[in-house]
């Protein structure tokens, strides 16, 4: 091996030591509470400046965390999604959400307990600044972009500003709900169900549900299709391969 694929491989492998130590101790602590020295130090750096120097900084290093993981859940996207394509029925609402959820359990799931994921991607959406940055870069990855087309499509019945509404909160249920359980696996404590795949399952149903949920009478929304009073989570989609409608573009996932 040459002496530069050697420093190559120092390298990275010190970017994944810090990656990892940081965060652990952001889940642990908070975003706030943990210095770059600190970091340092867990991931057994001696040179205090190491965070600067791999990734210039707090947000470049938030930044490459969750960009690593996201790596992995859209993979698990892109396959669920062309297991849809190639079935015989027309996906629905259902099937579109679960494109959302299970890509991030499933994740989550391989990391073992415990893991500390889930909960520093809690702390990231809280900030607003991270947040912006994180929540910019996610919407140009391809397969979250087709699976927000697809539910974007069944939920054309609801005015813009509801799409956007809803999307905000199952953004927000997906996040904690899976914080929580990622802390429930760690803690011991069986607070929330007892497996990834249970949590899954439970937050697929709550997120068709709140999608599809009525609105206020009085307020103006179309019904959805061959559904005139009552949304149900059958409500299929039309086929053209058109962008989401702009409400649910705020939807992160």
């Amino acid at each position: 091996m040459s002496d530069n694929a050697v420093t190559t491989e120092r390298s990275a492998g010190t970017r994944e030591a810090i990656m990892a130590a940081a965060e652990r101790l952001y889940a642990e602590h908070g975003l706030a509470a943990v210095s770059n020295r600190q970091i340092c130090e867990a991931s057994g750096q001696g040179n205090v400046a190491a965070v600067g120097y791999h990734f210039g900084g707090k947000s470049g290093l938030v930044r490459a965390i969750m960009r690593g993981n996201a790596g992995t859940i859209e993979l698990v996207r892109a396959r669920m999604l062309d297991e849809m394509d190639a079935g015989p029925a027309a996906p629905e609402v259902r099937d579109w959400v679960a494109c959302l959820v299970r890509p991030v359990t499933e994740h989550l799931d391989s990391l073992g307990v415990p893991s500390w994921h889930a909960r520093f991607s809690a702390l990231v959406m809280t900030d607003p600044v991270l947040r912006a940055l994180v929540a910019d870069e996610a919407l140009v990855r391809e397969p979250l972009r087709r699976a927000l087309r697809g539910l974007g499509r069944c939920l054309d019945f609801l005015p813009a500003e509801v799409r956007a509404e809803r999307g905000r909160m199952a953004g927000l249920l997906i996040t904690h709900t899976c914080a929580e359980q990622e802390r429930a696996l760690a803690d011991g404590t069986g607070a929330r169900p007892p497996s990834w795949e249970a949590t899954a399952t439970a937050l697929t149903d709550a997120l068709t549900g709140l999608f599809l949920a009525p609105t206020t009478p009085g307020q103006p929304c179309a019904a959805p299709p061959n559904r005139p009073n009552s949304p149900s989570s059958t409500t299929r989609c039309p086929s053209p391969d058109e962008p989401a409608p702009r409400g649910l573009r705020t939807m992160r996932a």
